[in-house]
């Protein structure tokens, strides 16, 4: 079993290794920390009892890594597909289209793609990125299954063709089509490919150097990929998603660079789902009280409607998290089913909250 701590601020990653205690030792509080001891036993049992290969745990707070483990078998630079993590990357980035008024929310969708008549017509972007749409769940996979080599623009017009199952704003239903229409809206509106305006946007500024976008199941392919799964085709390093919490948890910041306003980030983490039937939630997800934002899940929701607790795990267990009530947010990272890990992985998380709680009293 090989377990180690690193601190990723320092590249290359053997640097960081060799260098981890001396600069634990020599950082203040603030920056870097142990991580509670309890925590790389619940991490070895993910390996030895789920049959998780390794899993990498990063904790965060202020823009600043607590710490970070490497349990088991996994790289510090490995590249994984991160499945419905994707899905905050796709909202963060249709939220800096929204900001800048190209886009609005609340905006029937036939406006711009005439394709979609009559109630499908009547669809907005706030239903697309929440699930509402009416357009059916993950099941179907209907957007899983697509082609690669159409474009966004065909992707919605094969998911218009297509009946509705629900009246939209009526029923959730998780992992359905609708983030491909989404991207076809966002790459109407701005002229722009996908990937290139994620990269402009987001990549190059949070210096995201190893995220791609992809299918959700296919072989990653050479070159850009014209239909990218927008709700699973993301595929990163820990540390790449590590930056991209950052700057949502820091509410739309990284390093000084204003990437998204606060009021975007509080958009995407208001509950959308209250009072709608959940009529489909994906195996391992997290309890009788989950709501739905815009992309991420609030797996606590305040009297403002407002998560609590923000988080968007994927099928392969990549799981990314931020709790509001402490500053405190992190990744999973790992390649293993969900089912078969989440448990596990919120008493990770449970580990790392209860240790914070009992450090400030």
């Amino acid at each position: 079993m090989l377990s180690r701590m690193t601190c990723p601020a320092l590249r290359p990653a053997s640097l960081a290794l060799g260098l981890c205690s001396l600069l634990i030792a020599a950082t203040p509080a603030a920056a870097a920390q142990a991580p509670p001891p309890e925590l790389e036993a619940k991490l070895k049992t993910i390996v030895e009892k789920d049959g998780a290969a390794g899993v990498t745990a990063i904790v965060m707070k202020h823009g600043q890594t607590l710490y970070r483990l490497d349990v088991g078998d996994i790289r510090p630079d490995a590249a994984l597909r991160i499945e419905s993590a994707t899905k905050w990357m796709t909202a963060a980035l249709t939220m800096t289209v929204v900001e800048e008024g190209t886009l609005s929310l609340d905006e029937p969708i036939g406006r711009r793609l005439p394709q979609f008549t009559g109630e499908a017509g009547k669809i907005t972007l706030r239903q697309l990125l929440s699930f509402t749409a009416g357009q059916g769940g993950l099941k179907n996979l209907v957007d899983v299954l697509q082609p690669t080599d159409i474009t966004l623009a065909r992707s919605a017009e094969l998911i218009a063709a297509r009946p509705l199952e629900d009246p939209p704003g009526t029923t959730f239903k998780y992992g359905g089509p609708s983030l491909q229409v989404v991207g076809a809206l966002v790459e109407q509106a701005t002229g722009r490919s996908w990937a290139d305006l994620f990269d402009e946007r987001i990549g190059r500024p949070l210096g995201l150097t190893h995220t791609r976008w992809s299918s959700a199941i296919k072989p990653p392919q050479p070159g850009p990929v014209r239909n990218p799964n927008l709700q699973g085709g993301v595929i990163t390093t820990a540390e790449d998603y590590a930056a991209f919490l950052t700057m949502i948890a820091e509410g739309g910041a990284f390093q000084g660079r204003r990437i998204l306003s606060p009021a975007s980030i509080d958009a995407m983490e208001t509950a959308q789902t209250a009072g709608k039937a959940m009529s489909y939630v994906p195996p391992g997800a997290a309890g009788k009280s989950l709501q739905y934002a815009l992309g991420n899940w609030c797996e606590t929701v305040g009297a403002d409607g407002r998560c609590g607790m923000a988080s968007s795990p994927g099928m392969l267990g990549t799981y990314p998290w931020i709790d509001r009530k402490t500053g405190l947010y992190g990744l999973f990272f790992l390649n293993r089913r969900l089912p078969l890990v989440a448990d596990d992985l919120r008493d990770a998380r449970l580990i790392i909250l209860s240790a914070a709680d009992g450090a400030r009293r």
